[in-house]
């Protein structure tokens, strides 16, 4: 199964305040034997809100909205897409990111990846094999008949 492990923002991060040497290279450690277990699959580090925007309903049509955005509780600084056999690996894995964060961010949320089994029956034959096509496409491999 797979994880979305989201690293919130705090006020520092949010202001730019760099990790620590020490918070870097616990975090890289950590991150790099995940990469070795074959767990990580996507990670990286976000720069504040300041640099992004966010696309809102307004009126049947989206609207875009410019950072900062006020409530930084609310905010991610990072995130890893990791893939494990269990949530008690996951969580395992996330008090290790915990550890070498040393209070950079506001704390870890974990979420799991939905599948296709999850939306059920409004997930039809011809959605699944456009998603089956689409990842084959991201991955380099053949396309399904």
């Amino acid at each position: 199964m797979r994880y979305v492990m989201m690293m919130r923002a705090s006020a520092g991060s949010e202001a730019w305040e760099q990790p620590s040497e020490q918070s870097l290279n616990e975090m890289t450690q950590v991150m790099s034997e995940m990469a070795e277990k074959g767990v990580l699959l996507a990670g990286e580090g976000l720069l504040p809100s300041s640099e992004g925007f966010r696309l809102v309903p307004d009126g049947g049509t989206a609207r875009v909205v410019d950072g900062p955005f006020a409530e930084t509780k609310e905010l991610i600084a990072g995130f890893c897409l990791i893939e494990v056999e269990s949530r008690e690996e996951a969580l395992a894995w996330a008090e290790r990111c915990f550890a070498a964060d040393h209070g950079n961010t506001a704390g870890i949320e974990l979420r799991r990846v939905a599948t296709a089994d999850d939306f059920g029956d409004n997930f039809t034959p011809e959605a699944r094999a456009r998603e089956a096509n689409t990842f084959a496409v991201i991955e380099g491999r053949p396309l399904e008949e």
